[in-house]
């Protein structure tokens, strides 16, 4: 059943302003912040949040908003629709000046996510899916790879906010794709590698650690242009428990047995 067009047409509002103001103050002098030892947050990702709940209190007031900065509302029954929102997805990449980032604004509805939008306002790029209508780049329609084996796969990944104390494993793993890859990115930006993926331009990503607003309206995108979501060990998917793996599909399987081989540890098959 389609979903009131206002839906979809407030989350495209709602990234293409978060790019203008994101391209309004990039490269310039802006104020940064630690949340964690390497874990940023600027003036920009702020500013652009705090616009994005106005806009759904006054349109929607009997909406939830969860979002990277101010968390989600508690203490009530959750609304039936739920907006996920990034304000700026890429915050190292932005705040070192390094034009890879984005907004990122996922639509779930009764639990399950039927709406989804990402912009990059630098390449001018924006994502977007609606659960059963496809996935589409400014408005022309999205089909992942038909890269058949990892062997002709280019991946891409990214790295936890504790990777420091979890070097060993996040690397390792790498190490284990490198291996049997044609090549790994990391680009810094998750809800763009799932668009990446969704475009056919990556043909599988896979990270751990992830919140839900980085990939809420990035795994329904891939999913509308035909890829495959799961959990990083094979099982579902889910938004809240942000470990994924996405591919394809034709690669999904070897991409999978990477991981169980890796975690199986030395001498396993």
């Amino acid at each position: 059943m389609p979903h009131d067009p206002i839906l979809l047409a407030t989350a495209i509002q709602a990234v293409v302003a978060a790019g203008d103001l994101q391209m309004a103050r990039f490269g310039g002098a802006i104020e940064v912040s630690k949340k964690g030892r390497i874990d940023l947050v600027t003036e920009v990702d702020l500013a652009v949040e705090r616009a994005f709940r106005a806009m759904v209190a006054d349109r929607f007031p009997d909406h939830d908003v969860l979002a990277e900065e101010f968390g989600a509302p508690s203490g009530r029954v959750p609304a039936r629709h739920c907006w996920i929102f990034d304000p700026l997805d890429g915050t190292t990449n932005y705040a070192h000046g390094l034009p890879i980032f984005c907004s990122s604004l996922g639509l779930e509805i009764d639990g399950r996510l039927e709406i989804g939008a990402v912009y990059d306002p630098w390449r001018r790029e924006l994502f977007t899916a609606e659960r059963g209508g496809g996935a589409f780049l400014n408005g022309q329609p999205l089909r992942v790879s038909q890269a058949p084996t990892l062997v002709d796969a280019l991946l891409v990944t990214g790295f936890p906010y504790d990777v420091h104390e979890t070097a060993a494993p996040v690397v390792g793993l790498f190490g284990a794709f490198i291996e049997r890859a044609q090549a790994v990115r990391r680009l810094g930006s998750a809800a763009l590698d799932l668009c990446y993926v969704a475009a056919g331009r990556m043909d599988g990503f896979w990270e751990e650690q992830l919140k839900p607003w980085d990939v809420a309206a990035g795994a329904l995108i891939v999913q509308e242009a035909g890829g495959r979501i799961t959990a990083i060990d094979g099982g579902p998917f889910d938004v809240r428990r942000a470990s994924l793996l996405a591919s394809n599909g034709r690669i999904h399987a070897e991409m999978l047995g990477t991981v169980e081989r890796f975690r199986a540890g030395p001498g396993a098959g």
